[in-house]
């Protein structure tokens, strides 16, 4: 559940929602010790390295020493050989996307849903023995570093980085120049958010887990580029140059005033689409799923008496770790529902259900049954379940 903007969090060190998003984000750093009274790592290194060893989970060996070269870069999946012939010390194993390949651990993420969920990219966790560290670096994102397991030195630095301040020859972007500002030693429990292009060394100060909940912050060139590939789409691809009326020149060379018209008449009519079409375009966009995580549809398809019967037994839905849901309101209760980069326009009857959806991650009948009250709403859930994006887990 999102929490209340007024309401002082630990999590936040004291701060209220809307103090945090303020003062803090994108902005400044911010140090929060005990920000979970009493964590305990809900994994085990055993088990981060055997998901490690998983070929559809995206995992990285990062070893300061030890390998072919300073600072290589190893990418998985790997083998218990592997880590049977790892060094004592000085390296580190980053696990991507956990929360969608183990759904017990997106919990983990709820805490920082007052950020949207479409700026939420991803839980990662990361392991090292002592000495381990993946070097000075900055990131174009924010970040929010919690420590599991182990103690871990972090250092900062808020001074803009030289863009050629960077280890040649390395396939990481490591600082080659990097001089802290601020020092802290951090313990299970404590929580530190850096925004982005903070410069930060994390080093394991023996047996260390670090959880990474980072955000997405799409290129501008990305986005400008993916939303001209959706108008290509729409276009009219049998539609040629014309210029009836064509008048002579003098030099055969030279592109007149007339085409140049109309090229530009052509370019200013082609680009300029209107709010509506840019919402609907976005809205797919950005829950498009990460590859490797698209959801499949259901082999034996539930039938409604089905899904009515599991919900009235106290069975539970859950969103599919792997999809991203996120609706855009219009007012008058119409809502746009997206999931997984496919679009539901939503009248009145449906606009409660899809803010339901895009609000919980685990759905039970009661949190379902305000916005069940007709047909298309029970029509709607059983889509979305046999597609995939909503998935029963058998006990």
């Amino acid at each position: 559940m999102t929490q209340a903007s007024n309401q002082p969090l630990p999590l936040l060190g004291g701060l209220t929602v809307r103090q945090f998003l303020r003062d803090y984000w994108q902005q400044k750093p911010l140090l929060v010790r005990k920000a979970i009274p009493g964590f305990k790592s809900p994994i085990s290194p055993e088990e981060l390295a055997g998901l490690a060893c998983d070929e559809e989970v995206v995992s990285r060996l990062v070893m300061e020493r030890g390998g072919r070269t300073p600072w290589e870069l190893r990418r998985g999946p790997f083998t218990e050989e592997d880590f049977l012939e790892l060094p004592e010390t000085h390296w580190t194993l980053l696990v991507s996307d956990v929360e969608k390949q183990a759904p017990d651990m997106a919990g983990l993420i709820e805490p920082f849903r007052f950020v949207p969920d479409w700026r939420i990219d991803d839980l990662m966790i990361s392991y090292a023995p002592e000495h381990g560290t993946v070097g000075p670096h900055v990131d174009d994102y924010d970040v929010f570093l919690l420590q599991g397991l182990g103690r871990r030195r972090w250092q900062i630095s808020t001074q803009p980085v030289d863009p050629d301040n960077f280890l040649p020859d390395v396939e990481l972007r490591i600082l080659d120049e990097f001089e802290a500002e601020q020092e802290w030693v951090l313990e299970p429990g404590d929580l530190l958010y850096l925004p982005p292009k903070v410069a930060h060394h994390g080093i394991a100060l023996g047996p260390c887990m670090t959880y990474s909940i980072g955000f997405r912050a799409p290129l501008h060139s990305d986005m400008i580029g993916r939303y001209v590939d959706f108008l290509m789409e729409e276009a009219d691809h049998e539609l040629r140059y014309r210029d009836e009326g064509l008048a002579p020149q003098d030099n055969p060379g030279r592109i007149g005033a007339d085409a140049l018209d109309r090229i530009k008449d052509l370019i200013r009519s082609s680009l300029a689409t209107g709010d509506d079409l840019i919402e609907s375009w976005f809205g797919r966009y950005i829950t498009e799923p990460k590859p490797g995580y698209v959801a499949e549809p259901e082999d034996d398809p539930y039938t409604l008496a089905e899904l009515r019967r599991h919900l009235k037994d106290g069975g539970q839905l859950e969103r599919n770790p792997g999809s991203r849901f996120a609706y855009i309101d219009h007012g008058q209760d119409s809502v746009t529902l997206f999931v997984d980069g496919q679009e539901f326009a939503l009248g009145p009857a449906l606009a409660t259900l899809a803010r339901v959806l895009c609000r919980e991650r685990i759905l039970d009948s009661r949190r379902l049954q305000a916005a069940l009250g007709g047909d298309d709403a029970w029509a709607l859930l059983l889509d979305l379940l046999n597609e995939g994006f909503l998935v029963i887990y058998e006990g």
